[in-house]
């Protein structure tokens, strides 16, 4: 299993749900606020929050617990 990137911002509720299932789900992961680069901000704005793995997969919301596992087995 690689590491996960959660990207996320400041004040965005789904995002603290997702982070509350990627830490149930024992996952190691890096938070990634997306208003502090453009380039995230101009791809994520509108679909935040997203999960990207190490190869370059994302698991976009909304998703589970049981779909965060399928994802980052």
């Amino acid at each position: 299993m690689g590491s996960l990137t959660l990207y996320t911002t400041l004040g965005c509720h789904l995002c603290q749900h997702a982070e509350a299932l990627l830490e149930a789900a024992g996952c190691q992961f890096v938070a990634s606020d997306i208003a502090e680069d453009l380039t995230l901000l101009e791809r994520y704005g509108t679909r935040i929050p997203v999960v990207r793995d190490s190869l370059g997969s994302e698991l976009g919301w909304p998703f589970d617990g049981t779909m965060l596992s399928q994802f980052h087995e």
